[in-house]
């Protein structure tokens, strides 16, 4: 990067400005479910500009990578995703739908190899937008996270059943 006086010299695209593009205006396609011109112009000037101010004002977007490696595991991420979605939502049917509702809520500390705060962002949203769990939480490489129904209270354990799923996805695209 060049200097001036010492001091870097920004550039007009940020480091992981053009991953985090592409990531956003493949988003805005499918929510718009249209291949038309107008719409993905559109699309193309706001994705940019969304992506300029978060490369440029964060540092954790630098570090992000769009390499097919990481493509591949994010949608890996997505499809296990939407798997735990869908069976919490049918745990949380069955409490509703059941005549006595037999659970043990409480807070439970797991632990997260996942070291960029991207990473564990995405993490912690994955297990709060899964029916029955919210993190309450993020102390370094610990999460606390409520749990409607405790199965254990050992981290390991804990670790295993709330935070694998989603880790070993998450690690290779954010590190």
């Amino acid at each position: 990067m060049a200097s001036n006086n010492g001091k870097p010299v920004s550039s007009f695209f940020p480091r992981g400005m053009l991953g985090l593009w592409v990531v956003l205006f493949v988003i805005w396609m499918i929510t718009n479910a249209s291949l038309a011109i107008e719409p993905a112009l559109v699309g193309l000037a706001i994705t940019f500009v969304i992506a300029h101010v978060f490369a440029s004002s964060s540092e954790a977007w630098r570090r992000f990578r769009l390499t097919p490696c990481a493509l591949y595991h994010f949608l890996a991420y997505s499809a296990t995703f939407i798997v735990e979605l869908a069976r919490a939502n049918l745990n949380m049917m069955a409490y509703v739908y059941s005549p006595r509702i037999n659970i043990k809520p409480g807070i439970v500390k797991v632990r997260t190899r996942l070291k960029s705060p991207l990473g564990r962002l995405a993490l912690a949203n994955s297990i709060a937008l899964t029916p029955g769990s919210l993190v309450m939480d993020v102390r370094d490489d610990i999460l606390f996270i409520h749990w409607l129904d405790v199965k254990t209270t050992d981290i390991d354990e804990a670790t295993q059943i709330l935070v694998a799923p989603f880790e070993k996805h998450l690690e290779k695209v954010f590190g």
